[in-house]
């Protein structure tokens, strides 16, 4: 019993760093963060941080890539609920129909995590090699889940016109955060709906 409550709060110290982290890194930059910042975020001090993570680098590294793994296990349940991929496909409707949930899935991501879609825009050049191949690999494997439905949903679109589309729609999908927060209004579903037209042929 013991074990198990001390590794429980273990892992709700780390989350209320990552947490933590995440505010300060999206507020000023993640330069201008230090560790002992971070630590004084959760009534923590520097030192006893570096028992959850070896550095700042590690904090960002485990935001971004956690933020693309789930992501892309998000969009994974949904095809798999849909039926589609292990070869099997959807006709144009069906498919379409699939692009709406994963559009939905996707603001719904961004509006939930303001501080991690800012961090990955300003950020993610600065990691590391290998932290960035693994993120990047990630979002790469996001992004031909989702062409693979667009070539269903618009078979008469080439290769580089359905990249371009999904690429344009990721811009606008990401950017939710800022829209609500300058806009004030439904930003979120007027995304969606010029993300679906971005799509729809």
């Amino acid at each position: 019993m013991t074990a198990t409550w001390r590794s429980t709060q273990k892992a709700n110290r780390r989350a209320r760093l990552l947490d933590e982290a995440a505010a300060l890194f999206a507020a000023r930059g993640f330069a201008a963060v230090t560790t002992a910042e971070i630590g004084e975020a959760v009534g923590m001090s520097g030192p006893a941080l570096y028992k959850h993570f070896s550095s700042k680098d590690a904090i960002l590294t485990e935001l971004l890539v956690d933020a693309s793994e789930r992501l892309l296990a998000g969009c994974r349940e949904i095809l798999a609920a849909r039926g589609f991929g292990g070869g099997r496909g959807l006709d144009a409707d069906a498919a379409a129909s699939v692009l709406a949930d994963l559009i939905v899935f996707h603001i719904g991501f961004a509006t939930a995590a303001p501080d991690i879609i800012r961090i990955q825009d300003r950020e993610l050049a600065g990691l590391g090699a290998e932290a960035s191949h693994r993120v990047r690999s990630l979002q790469r494997s996001y992004v031909d889940a989702w062409d693979e439905v667009l070539a269903a949903a618009q078979p008469g679109l080439s290769d580089a016109e359905r990249q371009t589309r999904l690429l344009g729609v990721f811009g606008l999908l990401n950017s939710t955060p800022h829209s609500a927060a300058a806009s004030g209004a439904d930003a979120a579903g007027i995304l969606a709906g010029m993300a679906q037209r971005a799509l729809g042929g």
